[in-house]
């Protein structure tokens, strides 16, 4: 049966370690939380660099510098799976048009009316940290930031809802409602995940809902960290790989995608968001 992988597929050491949900303390959420201090630095800088003309890798150059003065690791760099030819070689995934996730920075130029999403993970004091937006370039079809507002609104839903004892089947069919209703698709290919010292961690965070994956529904709890994700294409959910190096994921039909996440805590009150910057 084919795994729903995160946003890359665990490394051994994390596979070890994904047997259950781990609960987090109040100190660790604290110590998550100045990890996503971090990944919010990257994301505000980069978001403010993000304009026609400059080249993705001069956009991971800002990540590097950001995570390195913070004395924090780049959680992107050095992962590999069994289907890319190299470990991934950076601090960002930069993802331009209809690529969905796991765009390589590099000598690419955003051009006026590019959308953009750049997703961060950090590891600072041993804890995890990971987020991601979606840019504009300059100024972009309506279509396009329409696609930006609906992928937003739908992770936004989803905080709104993640409480105690709601089960998560609950909080991602509002997800897909809001993507269907909207005339998108929901990628079923990458998933959110659990997080804390491992960047996946269990369990997985499935945008949508079905009777297969009902059969792994979870219920919230105090102290379950989630890293949140719709990752939302405007046309079909089917994805493929073009890249070479087994990268790159972008939509079959050619579609724009767009991608935004938090690291979410569970408490007692409610959601706690740790990448917004308090």
């Amino acid at each position: 049966m084919k795994q729903l992988p995160g946003l890359f597929t665990r490394t051994q050491t994390e596979q070890k370690s994904a047997a259950r949900p781990v609960l987090k303390s109040p100190r660790e959420i604290e110590l998550m939380r100045a990890a996503g201090r971090v990944v919010r630095e990257v994301l505000t800088r980069v978001g403010e660099r993000v304009r026609p003309g400059v080249t993705t890798g001069e956009l991971n150059g800002t990540a590097e510098e950001i995570i390195s003065a913070a004395g924090g690791e780049a959680l992107f760099r050095g992962v590999r799976t069994d289907k890319v030819k190299f470990p991934f070689p950076a601090a960002l995934c930069t993802s331009a048009n209809d690529e969905i996730v796991h765009g390589i920075p590099g000598p690419r130029k955003l051009v006026e009316g590019d959308i953009i999403s750049v997703d961060c993970g950090v590891r600072l004091k041993g804890y995890c940290g990971d987020a991601a937006m979606t840019f504009a370039v300059g100024a972009v079809r309506p279509a396009a930031q329409r696609l930006l507002d609906v992928t937003q609104s739908a992770l936004d839903a989803a905080i709104a809802l993640m409480r105690p004892g709601v089960a998560w089947s609950d909080v991602a069919a509002t997800i897909q409602r809001i993507v269907e209703s909207a005339g998108y698709s929901v990628v079923r290919e990458f998933v959110g995940h659990g997080i804390g010292t491992q960047m996946h961690e269990e369990p997985k965070v499935p945008n949508y809902t079905d009777r297969k994956q009902r059969r792994s529904d979870f219920v919230l709890r105090p102290g379950l960290v989630l890293a949140v994700e719709p990752m939302v294409v405007a046309g079909d959910k089917d994805v493929v790989c073009r890249d070479p190096s087994g990268w790159t994921q972008v939509s079959r039909d050619g579609s724009w995608a767009a991608h935004f996440e938090h690291t979410v805590a569970v408490t007692e009150r409610g959601a706690d968001v740790l990448t917004d910057g308090r």
